[in-house]
């Protein structure tokens, strides 16, 4: 069962694509300190625990115990082939492959009707991994790698959804883009239920900004979508503009990217501003290009011009609040 928690979003209830449900998240449940894994023990995350917790509705799913292998249980592993693994255990050679793929086909089921926004999964099992998991030969030996049986079939049935494995967010780059793309894809799929071409237009202009911080290619080719869609039905502009959506916010930011970005913002402030505020702002884009601080300091300071000027346009914006801010990810990046 989902853990409850209050709805968190960094958006306006009144805009039209605004969720009307917390951001669900499904996670491998050892994260969290439950005791499942093979030994008995458990691998809690403190930042997925006590920090993204409590902004999010977290799904726990631990494949080998819901699949019924039991705890403590014999250590598994993949082996035979990289390209198509089985799951066995490490002593006994037992084979679990088809065990685990009827239960990854009826749990993927399961997880459809609760309409995650992302996926956090334990890095190198070989039910969870989705990167780099050893296989390894009968006798022992490596033959490469892989990805984990269940984690497989999760994103072979939800491909925009966003995932992670836990160590890699330790990086902080990395876990604030997989946080931005779940709140994103959050109020995507809020919207996606309840297309109009007049919704899609107020959801592209208010992520302009944050799509250009990632890609401009995309940036350009969802402008072009959204101004010539007379031709698409709404089910196919749901489809293609999803799916290029969820691809753009993938693509690395950058300082170069962000510096460009709030060098645009800038421009539809500076006008109204003081000599001194625009040297301010100035500086603040500045210092961030250089490093001496991160990217929150030259936000904060648009988004306290904004309110003060009253610049519709920009309130409207995501790119100046993609997620809950108390998760502070910007002071860091």
């Amino acid at each position: 069962m989902p853990s409850r928690v209050a709805p968190n979003h960094p958006l306006p209830a009144e805009a039209p694509f605004a969720p009307d449900l917390p951001v669900r998240l499904g996670i491998s449940r050892c994260l969290l300190g439950e005791p499942v894994r093979y030994d008995g023990g458990h691998k809690r995350d403190p930042f997925l625990a006590d920090v993204l917790g409590q902004h999010v509705e977290w799904v726990p799913v631990c494949p080998e115990v819901e699949a019924g292998f039991g705890t403590p249980r014999e250590a598994m592993r993949l082996v035979d082939d990289a390209a198509e693994p089985r799951l066995m255990t490490v002593r006994f050679h037992q084979d679990h492959t088809n065990r685990m793929r009827r239960y990854a086909k009826t749990r993927v089921r399961e997880l459809q009707t609760l309409k995650l926004s992302g996926y956090v999964f334990k890095k190198d099992s070989p039910s969870c991994g989705t990167r780099r998991v050893r296989v390894y030969a009968r006798d022992g030996h490596l033959l490469g790698t892989g990805k984990g049986l269940f984690a497989e079939a999760f994103q072979r049935a939800f491909p925009l959804t966003p995932i992670e494995e836990e160590g890699r967010l330790r990086d902080q780059g990395l876990r604030e883009n997989f946080i931005e793309r779940v709140f994103a894809y959050h109020r995507w799929q809020a919207l996606s239920t309840r297309l109009t071409m007049a919704r899609l237009v107020a959801f592209h202009t208010a992520h302009k900004y944050l799509l250009l911080a990632h890609s401009q290619r995309h940036y350009r080719e969802l402008g072009r979508l959204v101004g010539n869609a007379k031709p698409y039905s709404i089910r196919e502009l749901a489809r293609t503009y999803g799916h290029l959506f969820m691809e753009a916010l993938a693509v690395k930011t950058t300082i170069r990217k962000h510096v460009n970005v709030l060098q645009h913002v800038a421009g539809h402030v500076k006008v109204a501003l003081s000599t001194a505020a625009r040297e301010d702002l100035h500086e603040a884009i500045s210092d961030y290009r250089n490093g001496f601080v991160p990217l929150s300091v030259p936000i904060a300071l648009i988004r306290h011009y904004v309110r003060i000027l009253d610049v519709p346009y920009l309130k409207d914006q995501v790119y100046l609040a993609p997620h809950s801010k108390e998760l502070m990810l910007r002071n860091h990046v």
